[in-house]
């Protein structure tokens, strides 16, 4: 299984529409927050290992309504 957060900045007053539809048509996507900063949201997603990354945050991610531009952040290991 392969982490990573994909920050969003949204069209001006998306945000909310952004994190409900991801939350709700994306399987892969686990928690949305919004977030302080040059980005709207925060979304965390899990993908099956060896899952194309860009492919998905270009066709998934990036194709959701109001959604203007995205950074992409890969995790390598989760401490608890």
């Amino acid at each position: 299984m392969q982490t990573i957060f994909v920050m969003v900045k949204s069209e001006l007053g998306r945000a909310y529409e952004v994190a409900d539809a991801a939350v709700q048509s994306i399987d892969q996507v686990s928690e949305v927050h919004s977030i302080s900063g040059q980005y709207d949201l925060l979304i965390k997603c899990f993908l099956a290992d060896g899952a194309d990354i860009g492919h998905f945050v270009t066709e998934q991610i990036q194709r959701l309504p109001g959604v203007r531009d995205t950074f992409t952040l890969i995790a390598f290991k989760a401490f608890s």
